[in-house]
């Protein structure tokens, strides 16, 4: 029962909600809200019957609302009724309001045409108006653009690269991504890869022009830096000279007056050049413009390319370093020459000096440093070669100075230049070698100018002339009175001023050397050392063996070298008087000029003794003896006479020589004479001689042994000139007394009368 009861209940339940879901579809129906087909749905998704007893729920609904509907219809139709009249009433006035509503509808659509034409023209330009406050918003955009852009056209046009650069740049990245939509930006985008490019292509032109430039310019770049670089030394030494003054270091007292006027003199006008040149000092940035290189320099940096536009700049400059280098085959021949090639490496080495100070790693120290020891080495090279070809002295000395200005004005510039001051003391070699052999030709003229005889002097004034030019003192000839003569001939004042002179000379060379007061006096010694053992000295030993130079000129030249040979305390002086260098130092050199004039007096003496027994021979050539004459002609020969007034006059000559010179040629000329007389007497193309022959030679015999006593030079001891007969004596003696008995009996005893007699050559003598 209760299982029975509860599925009553439940079908009752199930029921009432069955009824439930109808009356909640037909809500839904009712309600227009919601889909129908959902709802219609979800009542024919039911079970099989749920159709009919939906539409008989649907029409019991519809009773339902048609009750309602009559209910509501019966209780408004009064007042349906009394509208509907109400609605007839006012019919007749509706028809007037349309009437008068058309009417003023009509006025009215009429009226409003203008206004409606103004509303479209206000519309249409607040449009314009839009679209204009739109491009210029754009174009407030592009503007920026379009100036930034006009901007790089025109730095392109006045080639101010670097800024065109950083233009593009910030048109790159500020500017056209703004606006990268529209097509010019695209243009514009495209174009500036190729602007890039277009400026790296005017900026290596305009570099290669920039080096082409400055390779023309070099020699005008390197001429102003040496002119700058002298000028400063030279205001310097001035200033030097005239402290060394003010604090009184000139050591010459006699010469203090002369030289300080000319100092100041010199100071002055250096000052004065100083102040006309300071208004033109010009530098390398003068004469070159450096915009190129620097123009390029950033503009290769920005790109990006700085190292390969350093390579190329190094690249090019080492090419154009070798060309510098590389001097003219001529260069040799002129000063210019020199002075050019100098020039144009001292302008090379300024201009990568500015640049290595001006720019940040184009150039660099170790690059310049190893660019200067690769020229310094060329360089080095050069100059030994060509200076090897100057002859000239004024032309070596031209080099010089030009090298040690050269030197000085890169030192100044940083760059290390005593290897050239080595080198220089190699060119003073052959400086000195070219003075030698123009000093040689000065030698030569002198001596071929020089007549050999006494300088005669007439007045004081002529004195004075020639004791200025040569330090001549003899008391004995100052006591006697005008005219007179001095002892040495014209060349001994003219050779020792030629020595001066070369002592000038070699002192140029080694001016601005850098060495110190010791080594020039040590250089200058030197060089007059070799002046005087090689270029005098063979110009005398040459003067010397000359044919047309006799026996006067050959006193003459004995008599100038020993004078000369007394001067040379007077050189050294001089040489100690210019370099401020006692004699007295440990390490001075002594000239060798005693050595030199020693060497030619004995030179010359030999001479003397040589032409003397000459021309005894010539005399002794012309001797026509009768060898087959009976008797003598009692008087001595022609010949030999005239050879013993030769002697005398000769000998007379002597007077002025040394007196052992004098005896020496004297002693050699007897003993010449009686070896000639004697070869006469035992020729063997001779064969018989008479004894009227013997008689006539011993009288010739005896003119010789009286003028060997008459002392034709004084000074000897008792009958030793006579000694140079004794064996003629000797022999004629035993031949005109025929004293053989005595010489057969005394020979080879001390005491022998015939002493001097060797047994061929009197037996030879007794066989003719």
């Amino acid at each position: 029962m209760a299982r029975k009861s509860k599925s009553n209940l439940s079908e009752l339940y199930l029921e009432e909600n069955k009824d439930q879901i109808y009356e909640n579809a037909l809500a839904e129906i009712q309600s227009f809200e919601l889909p129908l087909g959902t709802t219609i749905r979800s009542v024919y998704d039911d079970q099989p019957n749920a159709h009919q007893k939906f539409m008989e729920k649907l029409d019991a609904c519809i009773r339902n609302h048609d009750r309602e509907i009559e209910k509501m219809c019966n209780f408004h139709h009064q007042g349906f009724v009394d509208a509907i009249t109400e609605l007839l009433k006012v019919r007749a006035d509706a028809e007037k309001l349309k009437v008068q509503v058309t009417d003023t509808n009509r006025r009215l659509q009429d009226a409003g045409k203008e206004v409606i034409a103004q509303t479209e023209e206000i519309i249409r330009c607040r449009v314009q108006q839009r679209n204009i406050t739109t491009v210029v918003e754009k174009l407030q955009l592009c503007l920026p653009v379009l100036e930034m852009y006009s901007k790089l056209k025109e730095q392109m046009s006045v080639k101010r690269y670097y800024s065109a650069l950083k233009t593009m740049e910030q048109l790159e990245n500020l500017y056209l991504p703004r606006v990268s939509q529209y097509r010019f930006c695209q243009i514009m985008m495209e174009n500036l890869p190729k602007l890039r490019e277009e400026i790296k292509e005017i900026s290596m032109s305009d570099l290669k022009d920039f080096l082409e430039s400055i390779r023309k310019h070099s020699d005008r770049i390197g001429e102003t830096a040496m002119k700058q670089a002298q000028q400063q030394k030279t205001f310097s030494t001035a200033l030097q000279k005239q402290n060394n003054i003010n604090y009184g270091r000139n050591m010459h007292l006699g010469r203090n007056r002369i030289l300080e006027s000319k100092n100041e003199i010199t100071l002055k006008r250096t000052f004065e050049d100083e102040d006309e040149h300071d208004e033109e000092v010009l530098t390398a940035q003068d004469l070159v413009d450096f915009s190129p290189v620097y123009r390029c320099l950033h503009i290769y940096s920005v790109l990006g390319d700085g190292e390969i536009f350093e390579n190329y700049y190094r690249k090019q400059r080492r090419k154009q370093a070798r060309l510098v280098l590389q001097p003219q085959s001529s260069m040799h021949e002129t000063v210019e020459g020199y002075r050019r090639y100098f020039s144009q490496i001292v302008g090379f080495f300024v201009v990568e000096d500015h640049i290595l100070h001006v720019t940040q790693g184009l150039v660099t120290r170790t690059y310049t440093d190893e660019l200067w020891n690769m020229a310094l080495s060329k360089i080095i090279a050069v100059l030994r070669t060509h200076s090897s070809y100057c002859s000239d002295p004024d032309l070596v000395l031209e080099l010089k100075n030009l090298i040690v200005v050269f030197a000085d004005t890169l030192q100044g510039y940083g760059f290390p230049v005593n290897r050239l001051f080595d080198l220089l003391f190699e060119i003073r070699d052959q400086y000195n070698e070219t003075l030698l052999k123009k000093w040689s030709g000065l030698f030569r003229d002198i001596f071929e100018a020089d007549n050999y005889s006494p300088i005669p002097v007439a007045n004081e004034e002529e004195y004075r002339i020639v004791i200025s030019k040569f330090p001549f003192q003899d008391p004995e000839l100052d006591k006697q009175s005008f005219p007179k003569k001095l002892p040495m001939s014209q060349s001994v004042p003219q050779i020792y001023m030629q020595v001066k002179e070369f002592i000038y000379a070699s002192l140029k060379f080694s001016e601005s050397l850098h060495r110190s007061s010791t080594e020039i006096d040590d250089m200058l010694r030197k060089s007059t050392n070799l002046l005087l053992t090689r270029t005098l000295s063979s110009c005398l030993q040459n003067l010397i063996k000359k044919p047309h130079i006799g026996l006067t000129e050959l006193v003459q030249i004995i008599i100038n070298t020993t004078h000369l040979e007394q001067a040379c305390k007077y050189l050294e002086d001089f040489i100690s008087n210019i370099t401020n260098i006692s004699q007295l130092t440990v390490h001075t050199a002594r000239l060798y000029g005693l050595s030199t004039f020693k060497d030619a007096r004995h030179a010359a003496e030999g001479e003397i003794y040589t032409k003397l027994n000459q021309k005894i021979d010539e005399f002794i050539q012309i001797a026509d003896y009768d060898w087959t004459m009976s008797e003598s002609d009692g008087r001595a020969s022609g010949y030999l006479m005239d050879l013993i007034n030769f002697l005398r006059s000769t000998f007379q000559v002597f007077t002025h020589l040394p007196g052992k010179v004098a005896q020496t040629a004297c002693m050699s000329a007897c003993q010449h004479l009686s070896m000639s007389l004697m070869q006469m007497l035992l020729d063997s193309e001779l064969k018989q001689i008479s004894m009227g022959a013997i008689q006539q030679f011993n009288l010739d015999v005896i003119q010789c042994e009286l003028f060997a006593s008459s002392e034709p030079v004084p000074g000897f001891q008792g009958d030793t000139l006579q000694l140079a007969f004794i064996d003629l004596r000797q022999l004629l003696d035993l031949f005109m007394v025929w004293d053989w008995s005595t010489y057969l009996a005394d020979y080879g005893q001390a005491t022998s009368k015939y002493l001097r007699v060797n047994p061929s050559t009197a037996l030879t003598l007794l066989e003719k």
